[in-house]
């Protein structure tokens, strides 16, 4: 007997629109951040009637934002000590990362793995 492996599932077509326009919204933000405050809105609108792939999205995307957020305020609360532009500019990379990844998993269709990490 030969064992066959179940047929990975696909997302429907527009699925993941919709996290796609936050990713990059969220890539848009670095400049100005008033798209990623409308991408994390967009994100938690979206994620109570999504299907399972886009709902690792959305929470992916709504913790960038607020972990992003954190780490950007402690940088520039330790500005004035002279560490903040480093935290800065390891948080700006960490948030592009994260975004980028993110980005590319929902343009192959796939899920984030573990949409719950600190990390990438």
């Amino acid at each position: 007997m030969s064992e066959t492996q179940p047929p990975a599932v696909q997302p429907a077509a527009g699925d993941l629109d919709a996290a796609k326009l936050i990713y990059v919204l969220y890539f848009i933000g670095v400049a100005t951040a008033i798209t990623a405050i409308a991408g994390v809105i967009v994100a938690y609108l979206k994620r109570g009637d999504a299907p399972a792939i886009a709902v690792s999205h959305y929470t992916f995307q709504i913790r960038t934002f607020w972990i992003g957020l954190l780490f950007s305020v402690i940088s520039a609360v330790t500005l004035v000590i002279g560490i903040g532009f480093l935290l800065g500019f390891a948080t700006l990379v960490w948030y592009l990362i994260r975004s980028i990844k993110g980005f590319m998993l929902a343009l192959d269709g796939k899920a984030v793995a573990d949409p719950e990490t600190w990390l990438w």
